[in-house]
């Protein structure tokens, strides 16, 4: 190979060993030369495991689990004869099992990644080889092979398009298992290889690339090839990733650039990041307090048996002698901790301690090709591997995947709290049920889209019940995403609007028939427009009429495929796009085909083909793109199409009368709601164009810097443009979503909009969806374009707002000097209703450190924000910033890839399943199809959720302390010799056996009211906002409860067995007596307890409590009967102790007497708060039994408009990376709106104070000590 001179002689070495990579070097058909570098081989290898490390490193990896270390350590000590007063065994064998249970899950799913990777590297593709194709395995391929793949062929390893079976080097690729998106892309080998056909010439191919090195960027790729002295930059439009399917193409030919770990795929495949609830927070927090109080306990109990041995068991040596080894009372008491530590070690739930970086579990999922992975799956599964196995399919009309029994068996025996403190299990298996109950919800099914809903994690149940915050997408969330070409203006002549005989406006209903497009053969039937107008000034050959439509059918990057004789089918990358070259088509300008070239379209019957010269693409800078044709008659024309903000600033001054015009109808439009974009065009010189292609070719190349050096050369061209007019798309509301809106807006959650849409569209959706209203006291437009500009207007805002509240009499001077926190809380605390809409430019100053809080405060003071023209990263941002300052939930909802970000920044990420693909569904934790259950998500089951889960908690905790506490007030009456109150197999039993399953059933089918009035009452959603039902005080009660039962169920058995006698008047007190007692009114007491805690009953209710009693019961009985005796002498020998103890009225009596002293006050307490002081909750069910019998009386909705008028939206949202692959089919995100109409209702919470205590503290403690001295101006 020849170097060229741009090309270094001798390159430095590209990778230091044991360094990272700096850029890659790769020869064609060159192994030796290749292997130098030490590229990795494309052997995939995603198992952990194998014969020999199996058992040490799975054992590692489980004792890495802080439950798991816990119980060896108390393994540990039980196996001290010193200190255990526990069998062993009650310990090691939950121990044993679970660590057994979770290894067989372990190495089944390790089998099946084996399985999987054998599959995968086994699998087979031709390999040109000394100038020959042969077949060798993937493990076999090397960086720098060339590959030939055939139609449906995966491709095996990122590959550089050299040729293929298509003209122009073209080729179809699915990337389905990369992004979600299904259809089909098109990918172009660079001119100079696509001639690279055949084997003998590709042998002789022995070109070089240096290029980036690995990385997990999906859609960028930047390098340079070197070949017979010249160099041609190679972009993403190139490259064909691993993972891919080779579609409608014959075959093609392909470089190995990236193999095995370094393809993009497995670069991206790694461990999502792990989202907790504020309920595990808690529950961190909690379990270090519980182990502190253990601690405690045994400290204490510790110090009594160093006094007791000290000053009386020093006494009794010769009757109770020390153990061996024990020589002094100091070290007794060291050991009786010791002791302790293990029998009062159920209070501690250790097993629900979640740490932050888990260890990822892998469900085999057993369906799909071999091979078939989906990175974006991968990715938003938090119990999944970064493992290369098969996936389910992605078709939206796949029924909703539930959470795998591996999974469920991998979190209910993690660890062997679920036989000495089954809450973390327990709160799995009820997080799955609740999961369940999302997907088989069928009122939250779209029939249309055949999509249920998915809950796609099963950890984050109950913050559905707790969000504050909801960060919603516009286009294709709260819209439908499917565009109509609706109204345009074209040299100052406004077209769309219809008038009846009375010359008004007509309305919808009104409107005569649609226009008759029967001229046009090629004219799509679905197509309707209703200004018979427009058609007329195209038959008359009005000339900018027919440049506009020129333009549309020029000026995009839409695919066209005709199936059969006219009937074509557009395939564009965003619906907008297609709305407008299908709006030209049916006016009789069809774009028909394409090729690199040239582009042919229908005009008015004709085939006219223009040479396509260049396109200047779209990104989110230029918000614009443009092509360069060159007309059949010889002229160099430039079309070019954007929002009005960019285009009209670059309008040739002779436009000006007619800017002011098309600025009005845009005004006009965007009134209704359009998006918008502006169309003009420019005649280029020959000379001119010659000089600024060079430039362009050259810039091109370069091979540093060269996104700006082609920005700069397009701002050139696109300047002093001839105005030809505007075109209005309409993209309506889905259905409920002013309702939704409104419902959640009377919950007192506050929604804010994040859109790439301009200001004026995001205005007018939010006043479609009733978002803004009339009513409101003001709307804030924040547009500042330097820092001072929008600190100075989020302070008059702020401002206004303390003016206002003042005037209404709020106590507070106009001088008084707030902190940041105190200024939080009065602003939250401020009357009347505002709103914020700020702009893409203004956020990105807003969001800067020194003023993040001020733009908070102020945002969180209105009742909706609206951000516009926000990229994907600011909508990130905008969800970082209210979690770092304030404590409330918040929830990210969307529908396209320019919402990932902001749906796995939030606490909850929601999907919407739309038109945009499925990216955002597979980065989310729920997903469902539309907006409006969004509604039933929260209200129904994210109340329900959460409550459920609190009671559980508090119930849990209560029944363990009122279980543990016993053993510690026994210990002041046994010398603190650490001998516990019942046997062991009630303490093995009773957290497994007679207490689990009804909490269980209360933790998985409780409700306190039907979900009708969940919907009816959307107040019924603030207990769990303010963390009402489960907090630090909740816990303190539970627990302060537990051991005032613990008290009662010690010390009233004590005091009556002190003097009582059995019926023939023997003594009636024994140790075997006393447990039997103690035990049989702890589970007594604690069903009854349960029973009190139920308030929705089923058959499973009912069936668990008393069968748990029931199961008690028939256990103890058996324990202490004279046929286990026989079989274990030496573990059962109380026989009939059981049979004589309960068969004592007095025993009977004094159950009796304990469970009514532990239950009455709990019925009294819950009686008079219920008539003293209810909650709403009580309150709804009481009027639902008065009003049982009655009709339901449905509220008539006033529907209010709203005057005035409100700038229109830009209606083009593209991705960059199609101007230098005009036939690249690359789906685009596109944003757009519309209306619907709902009137929203002012509400007052019913728990106000505590909202305004929660403000206060939560400012208080997220504001910055830089802000805590500000000059309050009212």
């Amino acid at each position: 190979m020849t170097v060229p001179r741009e090309m270094p002689e001798k390159w430095p070495r590209v990778r230091v060993r044991g360094g990272p990579e700096e850029e890659r070097r790769v020869r064609a058909n060159a192994r030796e030369y290749n292997e130098k570098f030490q590229y990795a081989s494309n052997c995939i290898k995603t198992s952990k495991y194998n014969i020999v490390t199996f058992l040490p490193v799975n054992l590692f990896e489980q004792f890495q689990e802080v439950a798991n270390t816990y119980f060896l350590f108390l393994l540990i000590l039980q196996l001290i004869p010193q200190i255990s007063s526990l069998s062993w065994f009650t310990t090691i064998v939950p121990l044993v099992l679970v660590l057994t249970i979770t290894a067989v899950k372990d190495a089944t799913d390790d089998y099946f990644r084996h399985k999987s990777d054998n599959q995968v590297n086994n699998r087979e593709s031709q390999v040109l080889i000394g100038g020959v194709l042969r077949q060798e395995q993937w493990m076999n391929v090397r960086v720098g092979d060339i590959i030939k793949l055939e139609n449906n062929q995966f491709v095996a390893a990122d590959l550089l398009l050299l040729s293929s079976s298509e003209p122009h080097g073209l080729c179809y690729i699915e990337t389905a298992e990369l992004d979600g998106e299904t259809n089909m892309k098109v990918r172009q080998a660079i001119p100079v290889t696509a001639e690279l056909g055949d084997t003998s010439k590709l042998a002789r191919f022995d070109g070089e690339v240096v290029c980036e090195p690995p990385n997990n960027k999906l859609d960028k790729f930047g390098g340079t090839l070197y070949w017979k002295e010249n160099k041609y930059p190679l972009s993403n439009q190139n490259m064909l990733l691993r993972g891919c399917v080779l579609r409608n193409t014959e075959w093609c030919f392909g470089l190995v650039i990236f193999a095995g770990p370094d393809t993009k795929l497995m670069q991206n495949s790694g461990r999502t990041k792990f989202k907790r609830t504020s309920i595990d927070r808690l529950m961190n927090t909690l379990v270090l307090w519980i182990f502190g109080f253990l601690v405690c306990m045994g400290v204490i109990l510790a110090i009594g048996n160093a006094i007791w041995e000290h000053e009386v068991g020093v006494c009794f040596q010769i009757y109770l002698p020390w153990d061996e080894g024990v020589h002094s009372a100091f070290f007794s008491g060291f050991l009786s901790f010791w002791s302790y530590i293990i029998i009062l070690n159920t209070v501690v739930p250790i097993s629900l301690y979640v740490r932050d970086t888990p260890r990822p579990e892998t469900p085999r999922v057993p369906r799909g090709p071999p091979g078939c992975v989906c990175l974006a799956a991968r990715l938003s599964l938090p119990w999944l591997h970064a493992g290369y196995f098969a996936l389910p399919s992605y078709s939206s009309q796949a029924p909703a995947q539930s959470p795998s029994l591996s999974l469920l068996i991998s979190l209910s025996f993690r660890s062997p709290a679920w036989v000495l403190s089954p809450l973390a299990p327990s709160v799995e298996v009820i997080r799955l049920g609740h999961s369940y109950f999302i997907n088989w919800d069928k009122k939250m099914y779209c029939a249309k889209r055949r999509t249920p809903a998915e809950a796609r994690t099963t950890t984050l149940n109950e913050e559905l019940g707790q969000v504050e915050y909801i960060f919603s997408d516009k286009t294709g969330t709260l819209t439908q995403n499917i565009m109509v070409f609706s109204k345009c203006s074209v040299n100052g002549h406004s077209y769309g609007d219809v008038q009846d005989v009375l010359g008004h406006k007509a309305e919808l209903g009104e409107r005569p028939e649609p226009v008759n497009f029967s001229f046009n053969p090629l004219a799509d039937p679905r197509f309707q427009f209703w200004d018979p107008s427009l058609l007329e000034a195209v038959k008359l050959g009005d000339p900018h009429v027919h440049e506009f439509f020129r333009l549309l059918s020029l000026c995009h990057t839409v695919m066209s495929e005709e199936k059969s004789e006219g009937e074509l089918l557009y395939k564009a990358q965003s619906p907008d796009e297609g709305a407008l070259v299908t709006a030209a088509r049916n006016f009789g300008f069809v774009f028909r085909f394409r090729t690199p070239k040239t582009i042919t379209v229908h005009e008015l019957g004709q085939a006219i083909t223009y040479q396509l010269l260049a396109i200047l693409d779209f990104n989110n800078i230029r918000k614009r793109m443009s092509v360069i044709v060159r007309c059949p008659e010889g002229k160099i024309r430039l079309y070019c199409k954007g929002a009005d903000t960019i285009l009209l600033e670059r309008l040739h001054p002779v436009n000006q009368d007619l800017t002011s015009v098309t600025a009005d109808h845009l005004n006009e439009y965007a009134a209704e709601g359009l998006r918008t974009l502006v169309l003009a065009y420019k005649d280029l010189e020959e000379s001119y164009y010659r000089d600024w292609s060079e430039r362009l070719r050259w810039a091109g190349s370069a091979s540093e810097a060269r996104e700006d050096c082609l920005a700069r050369l397009y701002d050139e061209v696109e300047h002093d443009m001839m105005l030809l007019g505007a075109t209005a798309i309409e993209d309506k509301l889905q259905q409920g979503v002013p309702e939704t809106i409104a419902i959640l807006t009377l919950a007192n959650i506050k929604i804010w909009v994040l859109t790439g849409d301009k200001q004026e569209t995001a205005v007018n959706i939010g006043y479609s969806c009733k978002m803004l209203t009339d009513d409101m006291t003001e709307v804030f437009v924040v547009t500042g374009h330097t820092v001072l500009e929008v600190r100075e207007e989020l302070r008059k805002a702020r401002e206004k707002m303390m003016d206002a509240s003042r005037s209404v009499g709020n106590d507070f001077s106009s001088k008084e000097k707030l902190s940041s926190s105190k200024l939080t809380s009065v602003l939250e605390a401020i009357a009347g209703e505002y709103a914020l809409v700020i702009n893409g430019h203004s956020l990105a100053h807003a969001l800067e450190a020194d003023m993040e809080v001020e733009f908070l405060e102020t945002a969180c003071a209105c009742k909706a924000v609206i951000c516009c023209r926000v990229t994907p990263l600011q909508k990130a941002q905008v969800v970082e910033l209210v979690k770092k300052y304030k404590k409330g939930v918040t929830l990210a909802i969307g529908d396209g890839a320019n919402d990932v970000n902001m749906i796995k920044t939030a606490h909850i990420g929601v999907g919407i399943s739309g038109q945009e693909g499925i990216q955002a569904v597979l980065a989310s934790d729920y997903s469902f199809s539309q907006f409006k259950f969004l509604q039933r998500l929260l209200l129904v089951h994210g109340r329900w959720s959460y409550l459920r889960m609190c009671k559980f908690l508090c119930y849990f905790f209560y029944k363990n302390f009122a279980f543990t506490m016993v053993h510690f007030w026994f210990g002041f009456f046994c010398g603190f010799s650490a001998q516990t109150v019942y046997d062991q197999y009630f303490i093995t039993l009773y957290n497994i056996v007679y207490t689990s399953l009804p909490v269980l059933a209360m933790g998985v089918f409780d409700q306190d009211v039907p979900e009708q009035r969940s919907m009816e009452y959307p107040k019924l959603y603030e207990p769990g906002q303010l963390n009402l039902l489960f907090n630090k005080r909740e816990f303190f009660i539970c627990i302060a409860q537990g051991i005032y039962t613990s008290v009662l169920m010690f010390f009233i058995p004590y005091g009556v067995f002190a003097d009582a006698t059995r019926d023939d008047g023997a003594q009636l007190a024994d140790y075997q007596s006393f447990a039997v007692t103690v035990a049989t009114s702890l589970v007594i007491v604690v069903s009854v307890q349960i029973g009190l805690d139920t308030g929705f009953w089923t058959a499973i209710n009912h069936f668990f409590i008393w069968g748990s009693l029931a199961a008690y019961f028939a256990i103890l009985f058996t324990m202490h009967s004279d046929g286990l005796f026989r079989m274990f002498p030496n573990q059962f020998r109380f026989v009939g102790n059981a049979q004589n103890t309960l068969a004592q009225p007095t025993v009977w009596l004094t159950i009796a007497l304990t469970t009514v002293v532990c239950i009455m006050p709990v019925v009294a307490f819950r009686f008079l708060k219920l008539d003293l002081k209810p909650e709403l909750s009580d309150t709804v069910r009481y009027t639902q039994l008065v009003r049982k019998k009655q009709k339901t009386q449905h509220r008539c909705v006033r529907r209010t408009g709203r005057v005035g008028s409100r700038r229109s939206g830009y209606a083009f949202s593209h991705q960059e990376g199609f101007g230098e692959l005009i036939m690249s089919g690359k789906n685009m995100r596109l944003s757009s709106l519309a209306l619907s109409s709902f009137a929203s209702r002012p509400s007052t919470s019913w728990i106000e104070t505590l909202w305004k205590k929660k403000g206060s503290e939560g400012s208080g403690a997220g504001s910055p000590s830089g802000t805590a001295d500000k000059t309050l101006k009212v």
